[in-house]
């Protein structure tokens, strides 16, 4: 039996999904096990997090281009020795949980508790194994702090895994296992019941749209995406999900009945029916988050890319593209003509589907935990 700790933080919610997925695996598969589930940060300094927690949703939401800069810079420089060195004081007060839960494994989604834990380690304070999930597309420097005392990581494709081990990382650290995700999106369901559960008609390709939740970002470009949805064809039914925006979801229901199309959209808040949403769909407009995008790659899904956070996202969005599974919707973009390219050329859209569920690893969350607890 061994006692499991599974850190994460609060900065976008792929990390705590992430890790919920790890967790809901070994608890599910691997019983034998003491798992918990903890937010490193909150833990460390709730003040900190919740001011920075808050920081990162305003710059990431009104000011873009600075959590661009701020991505960036952190790389190298003086602003990643200021991260790194912030994350070593903060890990003597995470030191505590440390000693007494005693943990065998530690197991982290986000690059602040891998450097905590692994500077810990450094130190002689633990002898814990530690494996360090990258819930992204392209590799960050900040994930590879302390990598030296990091016994895993766990990366999303074939790229991140020759950029870590050009890094001096040994290979037999690295996995190629995708992004963890829920086990739901394993799961067959019965596309007529979720088709009537939502009043849609079958035989129409439908289209599932994230209007970016929480962050809003980009919102008159959401809103113009949207109604050029509604104004391509009558043969496409649309399911757009607002998140926990009111604001969103009111314009967006104000757009539905702007386009008489109340029979062909359906207006959703927050949902937890995502992966049965994701099978009935043909395409999925979002902004490229780890976590939808390796939702949307396990369900087969191509996608259309729209308001990618600077840094990260943006780094997902080329991948995507790159790969032949995403069309990355610019500025000045004709979104109607793109869909109704897309949609006329069904060769081009099956290709991406295709391309989809090659790199896509919907047994990512159960290859992760096998690989960590069945040495």
């Amino acid at each position: 039996m061994k006692n499991i700790l599974i850190f994460y933080a609060s900065y976008g919610g792929g990390h705590l999904n992430a890790a919920k997925s790890i967790h809901e695996c070994i608890s599910k598969y691997h019983k034998n096990n003491n798992v918990e589930l903890i937010d490193c940060m909150k833990y460390v300094n709730k003040t900190v997090e919740k001011v920075s927690t808050a920081a990162y949703r305003e710059a990431a939401k009104k000011v873009p281009w600075v959590w661009g800069r701020i991505y960036n810079d952190s790389q190298k420089g003086p602003l990643a020795h200021l991260s790194t060195r912030s994350n070593k004081i903060m890990a003597i007060k995470l030191l505590r949980l440390l000693r007494e839960k005693q943990p065998d494994l530690i197991i982290s989604t986000h690059p602040f508790s891998s450097q905590m834990c692994s500077y810990l380690k450094r130190k002689g304070k633990i002898t814990a194994k530690i494996a360090t999930i990258m819930t992204d597309f392209a590799p960050h420097d900040q994930w590879l702090v302390g990598s030296d005392f990091t016994d895993y990581f766990f990366v999303a494709n074939d790229k991140m895994r020759d950029y870590l081990i050009s890094t001096a990382i040994a290979k037999e650290k690295v996995f190629v296992t995708g992004i963890p995700l829920s086990n739901r999106f394993l799961q067959k369901y019965d596309r007529k019941e979720i088709l009537q559960n939502f009043q849609l008609e079958d035989g129409k390709k439908n289209i599932l749209f994230f209007g970016g939740g929480e962050f809003g970002l980009g919102k008159s470009r959401t809103f113009s995406i949207l109604n050029s949805l509604m104004e391509t064809s009558e043969d496409m039914q649309i399911i757009a999900i607002s998140g926990k925006n009111e604001k969103m979801k009111a314009k967006f229901e104000e757009l539905v009945k702007k386009n008489h199309a109340t029979k062909r959209v359906r207006v959703l808040k927050f949902t937890n029916q995502i992966p049965e949403l994701m099978s009935i769909s043909d395409l999925v407009v979002t902004k490229p988050g780890g976590m939808t995008t390796s939702e949307s790659l396990a369900s087969g899904l191509p996608m259309l890319i729209m308001n990618p956070i600077p840094g990260q996202e943006e780094e997902n969005a080329e991948f995507l593209e790159k790969k032949g599974v995403g069309i990355w919707l610019k500025k000045d973009d004709n979104v109607s003509k793109i869909l109704h390219n897309l949609f006329l050329n069904s060769n081009k859209l099956r290709e991406m589907k295709r391309n989809a569920l090659l790199i896509g690893h919907p047994n990512a969350t159960k290859n992760i935990c096998d690989i960590l607890l069945n040495n």
